[in-house]
């Protein structure tokens, strides 16, 4: 989770919303998120996913959830972009706060090279839930409460 100093959330939405995992249209928002490389620490795993998707560099570390959330993909979803080879994902998240200028912010000239939000936004951290794909609401949930006291 991405704070500006305002306590607004970044938000990005998914480039690619022909996706067989976009099963709620208008629910196509998330964090920035990630794997974990083999042998690669979960902090670092965030720092690094965080500047992949977006850019980021400046933000310093001002929280960690308290535990592991874990989701599931629905059936139809694993099967048909996955072949069934990931069931879901469990996360460890973490909250930084942006330090730099909004210009740092390039979602159309990824590191990684590959794209993976069309557009971004700063939101309020209780909206969440209720803008990403409903299978990972109930990790959005635990999220923001886990992070409550550091919104706007």
């Amino acid at each position: 989770m991405l704070l500006n100093p305002a306590g607004l959330v970044w938000i990005g939405r998914r480039a690619n919303e022909g996706l067989v995992e976009h099963t709620a249209p208008g629910h196509e928002w998330q964090m920035p998120q990630g794997g974990i490389d083999p042998g690669e620490d979960p902090l670092e795993a965030a720092r690094r996913e965080l500047w992949e998707e977006t850019n980021v560099r400046s933000a310093s570390l001002i929280a960690e959830a308290p535990d592991w959330y874990a989701y599931d993909i629905p059936r139809a979803v694993v099967g048909a972009r996955w072949k069934n080879k990931w069931r879901g994902q469990t996360q460890k998240w973490y909250a930084f706060r942006f330090e730099g200028d909004e210009t740092e912010i390039d979602i159309f000239n990824p590191p990684a090279g590959e794209q993976e939000f069309a557009e971004w936004k700063w939101e309020r951290m209780e909206r969440l839930p209720e803008l990403i794909i409903p299978f990972k609401r109930p990790v959005y949930e635990r999220v923001v409460e886990a992070f409550k006291s550091l919104g706007a």
